[in-house]
């Protein structure tokens, strides 16, 4: 092959409608910054949201299911003993929600080399006046250094340690929207 007459043609076929090669060039240009850019912001978005979703959430969580009563109040009741009874508001069973023989089941998961960590929490609902507006609330007991070290629970602390909810007796963190309020 003759080079220096593939380049020659080549040159005075770009030189020829310079306008054109110049629009061309500054458009495939821009195509690559823009490529380039999207390919950048969705690399950072992605990594955000891992550390949002996948790093403060836990992967397994273990809680007592409510699970419907064996025999409902309808089945006690004669008339109806022999009868397909359907029941749309089903009782629950007459049973606490927490997981009976915590203990040995966390130990048992700390022991289990396949485990990266255990951060109990304990969870109950509350209601608390604002004025005169009552609203409705989440209150979370958790084991604080488990919790900072699998979940990195001190970023979401803005004011103070987070070591004093373990350090000070009784102590709380408020939420922005309680904060707000307070």
């Amino acid at each position: 092959m003759n080079f220096k007459l593939i380049a020659d043609v080549s040159k005075s076929l770009l030189l020829a409608r310079w306008k054109q090669t110049l629009v061309a060039a500054i458009g495939v240009t821009f195509g690559i910054t823009m490529f380039i850019t999207l390919l950048s912001f969705m690399s950072g978005l992605n990594d955000m949201l891992d550390g949002l979703i996948l790093n403060r959430t836990p992967h397994i969580r273990l809680y007592n299911e409510i699970q419907a009563s064996e025999q409902q109040p309808v089945d006690l009741y004669p008339a109806y003993k022999n009868h397909h009874n359907f029941v749309r508001s089903v009782k629950p069973k007459d049973e606490l929600l927490q997981i009976h023989n915590s203990a040995p089941i966390i130990d048992a998961l700390k022991k289990d080399s396949r485990v990266f960590g255990v951060a109990p929490k304990i969870t109950a609902q509350v209601f608390y006046n604002v004025g005169s507006i009552d609203l409705t609330g989440v209150i979370n007991g958790i084991d604080v250094e488990e919790e900072n070290r699998l979940f990195f629970f001190s970023t979401y602390v803005t004011a103070g340690n987070y070591i004093d909810l373990k350090n000070t007796p009784n102590s709380i963190v408020l939420g922005k929207g309680a904060a707000v309020n307070a």
